[in-house]
């Protein structure tokens, strides 16, 4: 080694660089760990209690969106939201908060089972080795997570509760008239004392088991039936709307869904649709995200409508245009419609338009071709506007129950059993898809709603509906009522009246919001709580006998089918081993022999309830302490419905995770079992962390880091490629791991340039080659506090100069409002500027300098703070120091500039302190030498006086 080289090495000895990051970082890891430095006590003498002086201070609950633990690992885009509930969590602490931020991991999903399907390797194996995986990357990104309350939703001790949660939700109704959840138990006493009615008029001691249950099944929060699901033969399982692709495809795998009725387990959500809708003007949400909710809750008011079909049968409608209903003059049913199948004749009724038959020879097989033809449509699908309308005549004809008409009975693909009650009274002359439906099969048209324009009333010759809820009404009178002449509010109200004296109709509520599908063909999920009697009748599981948990089966895979045979059934994993499915159990009543339910719950039941076991996760006697809750998570001052004080992640979880938590919520609630009527009071979108996609000419991806950049265009190996920014993934063969980041750079600069990026809330572009600024900012902290050469402390105990205060508290002020803004990206900008001028400023720093330095980058970049904190003589760790508090004298500039105009031209600028009146700034213009010059004794007629900023003065 030269002399030189040997000189410069001694002069590096103790730089900071990427291999003393990685010391330090481990080091304090261990530290933390050891320590418990995170752990947050609970109140009272609980296992995660006994810390008074913690307990005693404000709390601070923040949480992120449950991970799954993918095989593949994390890339960079995944910490996004984790560093920046961190750098939060930190903060709060460092300002007098008890926080309790942890992380869990949503476990049970399609993935692993997929993997245990192609590998044999059992679900838990994999899913636990993934976990392990993830959480050795996110300990090495310094998160400071209370690791005693984390937690996997595959835990048994875990999904007991969420099988007790079910058990709590299926032995509960919903009072309508006390709008609250009750045990079903009081349900049952009603109808025992003939407090309420059984349907039929029957008494309940004549009904027998079966029949009870039935009529008990239809309080039920938590319930079978027989319903139209989205049926995918490919994945062997029925699936939630939510994930059906917008072309009636399976979200997972891309295969075709259809529609299909079979037996599922249902959640009545519904039955909180307005509670779910009022409640979420409370929540401090992002006004994009309760839009979302509120639009997929759908309230709308109207009527309920009866046309009679048969003496025994009539078809309800719901419809927000009650008023048109003399101008109504077809019905059309959704396919799946339970009627369809009773008013179906035999035979084409005389004079059939042939346009009405598709060609078919009766009725019966019409309407069969075109229920299969629906079923291979997705929801999506069926209500775009195709530019042909398809359905077909079932031969029923029904009465107009306010003209008397009778009106044929179609079935069409744009009518949906998700919304209404299935069916619609067409009323083309006023609607543009009944219009384009009319025209297509020659119905008839009737104009009940005056246009406005030039058009007429003669709908027959019309282009298109006319559509008005501001017009009167007209040809809508029969012999007991006229509507003619009224607006549109008016005749609703007034037909409405009419209709409900009739018992043929009554003004009612309507929701788009559908029970929640609850039933999976899996195996990977939490096994239900229920048994079936030799009857067939449904029994919960008592406490005691939970969890239920998973058995071993040979094959992990659902039975799958052609993925476009849509005439199969479900065959779960579960079904296949006998000795767990039939049992003999004692459930109150002595032994008897019970059949278990096979399907599983959905993935979403693990993560609709876990922000309460964060609170008492080692608790195996309750759900959660009453006291604990209370304590995080109870209504309060400004949360007048309690919850999560943070909630950060991505908006794709808009409606089912969200929704569905706060159902959960509401009914453990109204049960007596939590303070909080929600979940999540705060909640905030990160954006996403993006990065370039480079293909080549047949479109397939290829590894970004290898790609060359010359002249402004891209090459792999030579081959010209295409650049588009998209998502980060393995797939798209862009992905950065934060391993890589951290082992070049250290972790504390990967947290400062995700933080740097941008705003929290808005995606930005992934740019290896920019992370080495923040790395350069951590080197220069270093070194206005540590010798490079000696690794000695250079601070000096002396006072700093006014320039060197200004500078530091402007940056503490700044910096910590935008950290409790979660505004990280300019925190650190004004830290960056305090160091920077510190560094330019040269010498040594003075100690309390240097020691707010390093408390002020403490929750962006919390190891090498810690190293300097302990260099700096302290022997506690940094992460619950105060946090440095600005001197509001020193906050306000000295002086500002003001500017001087005479007739709007600037005529002086004066040097003022910012706190000077209107009075004092006006006698100092007046008497500045270069505007009395300017007046030149002119006549002032007016002086507009804006201190500090601003004098305007008006001559003539």
């Amino acid at each position: 080694m030269s002399e030189n080289s040997a000189a410069a090495e001694a002069a590096d000895a103790h730089r900071y660089t990427a291999a003393m990051a990685a010391d330090i970082e481990a080091r304090w890891q261990d530290f933390w760990d050891a320590d418990g430095t995170y752990e947050a006590p609970n109140p009272g003498d609980g296992e995660l209690g006994g810390d008074p002086v913690l307990a005693a201070k404000p709390k601070k609950f923040i949480m992120d969106m449950f991970p799954y633990p993918s095989g593949a690992g994390l890339h960079v885009g995944h910490p996004l939201g984790y560093i920046a509930t961190d750098v939060y969590a930190r903060h709060q602490r460092m300002t007098g908060h008890n926080v309790l931020h942890t992380l869990g991991f949503d476990a049970f999903g399609l993935p692993a089972e997929q993997y245990a399907v192609q590998t044999g390797t059992h679900p838990r194996v994999s899913t636990e080795a993934n976990m392990e995986n993830m959480k050795v990357q996110l300990r090495r990104l310094g998160l400071g997570h209370d690791k005693r309350r984390s937690f996997a939703t595959i835990d048994p001790d875990y999904y007991k509760w969420t099988q007790w949660i079910f058990v709590q939700i299926f032995n509960s109704w919903y009072d309508t008239e006390a709008k609250t959840a009750r045990p079903i138990t009081e349900l049952v006493a009603q109808f025992e004392s003939g407090e309420r009615a059984v349907s039929g008029g029957r008494s309940w001691s004549a009904l027998s088991a079966a029949e009870r249950a039935d009529v008990l099944s239809e309080y039920r929060l938590a319930y079978a039936s027989d319903a139209p699901v989205n049926w995918c033969p490919g994945l062997g399982t029925v699936l939630a709307n939510e994930e059906v692709t917008a072309d009636g495809r399976s979200e997972r795998g891309n295969f075709p869904v259809f529609k299909a009725k079979l037996r599922q387990w249902n959640m009545r959500i519904t039955a909180y649709a307005d509670r779910l809708l009022d409640d979420l003007d409370g929540l401090d949400w992002p006004e994009a995200i309760k839009l979302q909710q509120r639009n997929w809750i759908g309230r709308s008011e109207g009527a309920r409508v009866d046309f009679q079909v048969t003496d025994t049968d009539a078809i309800t409608v719901f419809t927000t245009r009650q008023d048109t209903l003399f101008g109504a003059t077809y019905m059309v049913l959704a396919p799946e419609h339970e009627l369809v199948d009773s008013i179906v004749p035999a035979a084409w009724p005389e004079g059939t338009h042939d346009v009405w038959t598709g060609g078919h020879a009766t009725p019966a097989e019409a309407v069969a071709k075109y229920r299969a033809f629906a079923a291979s449509k997705s929801d999506v699908e069926r209500q775009a506007d195709a530019k042909e309308k398809t359905g077909v005549f079932t031969g029923a004809y029904a009465t107009n129950p306010v003209s008397g008409e009778q009106v044929p009975v179609f079935i069409a693909d744009y009518v949906l059993m998700g919304y209404g009650t299935g069916a619609i009274m067409a009323v083309p002359a006023h609607d543009t898809r009944d219009f384009a439906f009319a025209r297509a099969f020659e119905l008839p048209m009737r104009c009940v709603v005056e246009p406005s324009d030039e058009r007429g009333t003669d709908a027959s010759v019309w282009d298109d509906a006319f559509a008005s809820y501001d017009a009167k009404l007209v040809n809508s009178a029969n012999d007991e009522i006229s509507l003619d002449g009224l607006g549109v509010v008016d005749a609703k109200a007034k037909i409405t009246d009419w209709l409900a004296a009739r018992s043929i109709g009554e003004g009612t509520v309507n929701f788009r919001l559908r029970d929640w599908l609850f039933s999976r063909q899996r195996y990977w999920g939490e096994p239900f709580p229920i048994v079936y009697d030799e009857d067939g009748i449904a029994h919960s599981l008592p406490e005691s006998m939970l969890p239920l948990e998973l058995p071993e089966v040979e094959d992990y895979s659902p039975r799958t089918f052609d993925a476009d045979d849509a005439d199969t059934v479900p065959e779960p994993p579960l079904s296949r081993n006998e000795d767990w499915v039939n049992v003999t159990l004692d459930l109150g009543d002595g032994p008897k022999k019970y059949r278990r339910e096979t399907n599983t719950m959905p993935n979403w039941a693990g993560s609709c309830w876990y922000e309460l076991r964060y609170l008492d996760p080692r608790n195996s006697e309750k759900l959660v302490d009453p006291a604990v809750e209370q304590y995080w998570m109870g209504p309060r001052e400004g949360q007048p419905h309690g919850g999560v004080d943070l909630y950060v992640g991505g908006a794709e979880h808009a409606v089912l995770h969200l929704l569905y938590a706060r159902f959960w919520s509401k009914v453990l609630h109204d049960l007596g079992h939590i303070s909080s009527v929600e979940p999540f009071h705060k909640l905030y979108n990160q954006g996403m962390i993006q990065a370039f996609v480079y293909r080549d000419s047949r479109g397939i991806a290829v590894p970004a880091a290898e790609v060359e950049e010359r002249d402004g265009a891209f090459f792999y190996e030579g081959e010209k490629v295409s650049r588009v920014l998209g998502k980060m993934g393995k797939s798209l063969k862009n992905a950065v791991t934060p391993d890589e980041i951290c082992g070049e750079y250290g972790a504390d600069t990967l947290r400062l340039y995700e933080m740097a990026m941008g705003p929290l809330d808005v995606s930005r572009p992934w740019d290896t080659r920019a992370v080495v600024g923040q790395y350069r900012l951590l080197q220069r902290l270093w070194r206005n506090v540590v010798d490079e050469a000696t690794g000695e402390v250079t601070v000096v105990d002396a006072e700093a100069d006014e320039d060197t205060l200004r500078a530091l508290h402007k940056a503490i002020d700044g910096a910590g409002q935008d950290m409790t803004g979660l505004r990280f990206n300019t925190a650190i900008a004004k830290v960056t500027e305090l160091n920077n001028h510190l560094t330019k400023a040269g010498g040594p720093l003075p100690r309390t300098v240097a020691e707010q330095l390093v408390l002020l980058i403490a929750p962006l970049a919390p190891h090498i703070a810690e190293e300097l904190w302990r260099k700096l003589g302290h022997s506690e760790s940094v992460v619950h120091q105060d946090f440095p508090v600005a001197d509001p004298a020193y906050v306000v500039d000295e002086t500002v500039t003001c500017v001087v105009q005479i007739k709007g031209k600037v005529k002086a600028r004066l040097e003022i302190s910012p706190s000077i009146t209107d009075e004092e700034l006006e006698k100092l213009a007046l008497a500045d030498p270069g505007v009395v010059a300017a007046l030149g004794g002119a006549a002032i007629r007016k002086v507009i006086v804006r201190a500090p900023k601003l004098v305007n003065i008006v001559t003539g």
